[in-house]
């Protein structure tokens, strides 16, 4: 069944997606994440459409995220070594923050650095790929009545109108009866509408289209303002190394009564002291049923930082890595 919270809701939007986009047409390999976008707009779940053999290249780069600063500099970094600043074009701030950003992405194995008559330079180990093909914005309401309609039309109205994305969604849990049309009407016509049924957990099949979406990219003769295609590739970089999975991050699986459920083909959080699937807020150290593992957990069979807590994120990181590796290997056959 669907969890109470909608961030459970949320977190199994995620695993269909990476199950099986696009819904509309056809597998196309993709990664997933969650609560990502800019200042001004934050989306629920987002999917980031990549070809293969680039996202491939972008693995060679390491599992971490490379964030604006390192990003400035790997992709501008020369084929020959140079002088950081003629190498790199000027960033709009400081060259100092820059010069920083040169060591962080040596020390990271990004690029090469030297110095040289007390200047550094540096030199790129690998092109940095093109590995984002779309980025599709889902905004997820599993009970959508009237006040909830009109809240979520103009969040993507928003996202239609500025086109940072190439597709919106709205995805909300089906009643076994057909959307109201009257509340259909409330959002902009180029959002897509995917009605989900998650009552037996998670497959591939546990959604349909109700609502095709439109394609929101940039004509084939216009192009994207190069600072919006720098902030695209700055949220699939978070998505990247982020993933959907990280809510281990925000929650306490340290915690005695923190627990791993199955939904079908997906694994969401569970609080055994609640019987109930927590939020984030909800799963902290001030809640009063936190109780964390005894000592004597974490030296028997378990990594010494850590107790079953620890496994549990341990779990979560590798079917991530999976995830990802199955694009790779997509490339490889």
């Amino acid at each position: 069944m669907t969890p109470d919270a909608e961030f459970g809701y949320e977190l199994l939007v995620c695993r269909y997606a990476e199950l099986a986009w696009h819904p509309n047409e056809g597998p196309r390999p993709a990664i997933v994440s969650r609560q990502l976008g800019t200042a001004e707009r934050r989306w629920d779940t987002v999917v980031i459409e990549v070809d293969p053999a680039a996202f491939a290249a972008r693995r060679a780069f390491g599992e971490r995220t490379i964030d604006s600063d390192l990003l400035h500099v790997v992709r501008n970094a020369p084929a020959e070594w140079a002088w950081y600043r003629d190498a790199l074009p000027h960033p709009g701030y400081p060259w100092r923050y820059v010069r920083q950003a040169v060591h962080r992405a040596a020390g990271r194995d990004l690029i090469e650095k030297r110095r040289r008559n007390n200047r550094i330079q540096l030199r790129r180990k690998r092109p940095y790929p093109e590995w984002v093909q779309r980025i599709v914005a889902i905004e997820n309401k599993p009970d959508l009545d009237r006040s909830a309609a009109d809240r979520l039309a103009d969040q993507l109205v928003h996202d239609v109108e500025t086109g940072l994305a190439d597709e919106a969604w709205l995805a909300t849990e089906t009643t076994g009866d057909r959307v109201e049309p009257a509340l259909l009407r409330e959002m902009p016509v180029e959002a897509g509408i995917l009605a989900t049924d998650f009552a037996d957990g998670v497959d591939a099949d546990a959604a349909e289209v109700a609502w095709h979406p439109s394609d929101l990219a940039p004509a084939e003769h216009e192009r994207r303002a190069s600072d919006t295609e720098t902030l695209r590739l700055e949220i699939a970089e978070r998505a990247y190394g982020k993933g959907w999975r990280s809510f281990h991050d925000t929650m306490r699986p340290d915690c005695r009564h923190f627990e791993l459920r199955g939904e079908g083909r997906a694994l969401v959080p569970h609080c055994a002291a609640k019987a109930k699937s927590p939020t984030a807020r909800e799963c902290s150290g001030s809640c009063p049923e936190f109780s964390p593992e005894p000592p004597q957990w974490r030296t028997k069979g378990w990594p010494i930082e850590g107790g079953p807590g620890k496994g549990l994120e341990l779990v979560l990181d590798r079917r991530r890595d999976r995830a990802r590796d199955r694009i790779a290997d997509d490339e490889s056959e």
